[in-house]
């Protein structure tokens, strides 16, 4: 009998705590993305560091780090330049290389972008974008194959 009622109460003590786990007022606020950016979020000059892995081809080899800082212009309207310093892969033992690149950026409400770099050095490259603090920072990620990389933009 002794132990059917120590049974009981320790029951009845373990669901008190779930009950009471479940039912308390702890919670995780929950984030929302920025809104009202567009695509004049981004203007003017800003400073890009971008590191990452690159592999010349999915069949052979590990990816290979690489480093690129630079800088690039927006315009406000669609459209950017950069130029940069590429420390890569396929580089003669890692020379720096200087670059250039042009192309599109979109930006959506939700203050989320891409940018596709369509002309120099560069060309081929896309990333998608997340744009902070009204447009002063933009954290970037690599979306073309074989390249695993972020970035990190702030406006001068």
């Amino acid at each position: 009998m002794k132990r059917t009622v120590i049974g009981l109460l320790t029951l009845v003590a373990l669901a008190a705590i779930v009950i009471a786990d479940t039912t308390s007022k702890r919670s995780v606020r929950t984030a929302y993305a920025q809104s009202g950016c567009g695509v004049a979020s981004l203007s003017g000059n800003y400073a890009v560091s971008q590191s990452g892995f690159e592999a010349k081809s999915h069949l052979k080899g590990n990816p290979l780090p690489f480093a690129t800082v630079g800088l690039a212009t927006f315009d406000g309207a669609g459209n950017f330049s950069i130029i940069y310093t590429d420390m890569s892969p396929g580089q003669p033992s890692y020379i720096a290389v200087q670059g250039n690149g042009s192309g599109t950026y979109t930006v959506n409400s939700d203050c989320s972008g891409s940018i596709s770099v369509t002309a120099g050095d560069a060309a081929g490259l896309t990333l998608n974008l997340e744009i902070v603090g009204g447009g002063t920072e933009v954290f970037g990620i690599s979306t073309t194959p074989f390249i695993i990389a972020t970035s990190d933009w702030k406006r001068e």
